[in-house]
């Protein structure tokens, strides 16, 4: 698995209540998208920084969706580019369902 996590440090800080109404507007894009297992979205306490933290089945599933024309599509929503960071998961806890998932 891997986990990337894409942030936004805004120009201007924002509120929750704000970052949740864009988000919402945005999930419905992600939903049912191959290969994505699961994204939350986030704001710092401060308002300042946004983004989300997405897990994937592969480093090549995430490639997949990290376009030009995706990077042109966030940037034109949160006014800044994002940052991507790729980081490997070998094991996942999920409390919801009971499991402890090892990648392959």
């Amino acid at each position: 698995m891997i986990v990337t996590i894409v942030t936004f440090n805004l120009a201007e800080p924002t509120t929750l209540a704000e970052m949740t109404r864009t988000f919402q507007s945005t999930a419905p894009k992600y939903q049912g998208l191959p290969g994505l297992l699961r994204k939350n979205y986030f704001v710092s306490e401060d308002g300042r920084r946004a983004g989300g933290i997405y897990v994937w089945n592969s480093r090549a599933d995430a490639d997949r969706v990290y376009t030009a024309e995706w990077r042109k599509f966030v940037e034109g929503k949160y006014g800044v580019p994002p940052q991507i960071d790729y980081l490997h998961s070998p094991v996942m806890v999920d409390n919801r369902e009971g499991t402890i998932s090892v990648a392959a």
